[in-house]
């Protein structure tokens, strides 16, 4: 009499699966590294908190002062895609972007996009300012020095604004601007937004910090 033969479930080996969380499916955040030690709590690309699959949490992050500076900083910089009144709320328009413009990052430098846009906010923020110093109508400019998270803050907001005029009457998209805007702050070149920029910072330093 012939015996059945019984298949055997094939065996997984579920120690060689890559079970890490990615962004879009394809950018890891295990070897982000923020290389500014002032900047480290306040750039959010750590692998156990701020690892997600896309840019979109939902989380309230104005709710509470400074908690912000827990969100994902993809994240925030997709949030800060979406300014001018006919941008406000078209979310998944700025992911996109965002999306196409970390494609182009990673064909033109061979590099995790994450990374190109950590080091462009590393780059990009201004570590001193001027404040209004004076009343009863004698005003004067005093150089201060900026805060971690403002730092952060204006760095995203430089970005993205200069990727949007550069895209303004423009043939490029937005998600071409933006790559170039975020290439070229993350090697520190002269060529970007945040450096023509900052010669408004510039004016209001001490001399001795200007360079």
């Amino acid at each position: 009499m012939a015996t059945a033969e019984v298949a055997l479930p094939a065996v997984v080996d579920f120690q060689s699966l890559d079970n890490s969380v990615k962004l879009f499916g394809k950018w890891s955040y295990e070897d982000v590294q923020v290389n500014d030690m002032a900047l480290t709590d306040y750039i959010g690309v750590s692998a156990l908190k701020h690892a997600t699959y896309v840019p979109h949490t939902a989380g309230r992050y104005q709710a509470k002062r400074f908690r912000k500076a827990l969100c994902p900083i993809v994240e925030r910089l997709t949030n800060s895609l979406m300014m001018h009144g006919r941008n406000n709320g078209k979310k998944l328009m700025a992911v996109r972007i965002v999306k196409h413009a970390m494609e182009i990052i990673h064909l033109l430098t061979d590099q995790n996009p994450i990374q190109v846009i950590v080091d462009a906010i590393v780059n990009s923020g201004p570590r001193e300012d001027a404040t209004r110093i004076g009343s009863a109508g004698v005003v004067r400019r005093q150089a201060v020095d900026i805060s971690p998270l403002r730092r952060v803050n204006q760095a995203i907001y430089l970005l993205t604004t200069g990727a949007r005029e550069a895209a303004f009457r423009n043939i490029k998209t937005i998600a071409e601007c933006l790559a170039d805007e975020l290439m070229n702050a993350a090697k520190g070149s002269s060529n970007r937004y945040t450096r023509m920029i900052s010669r408004v910072y510039r004016a209001n330093l001490s001399p001795d910090i200007v360079t």
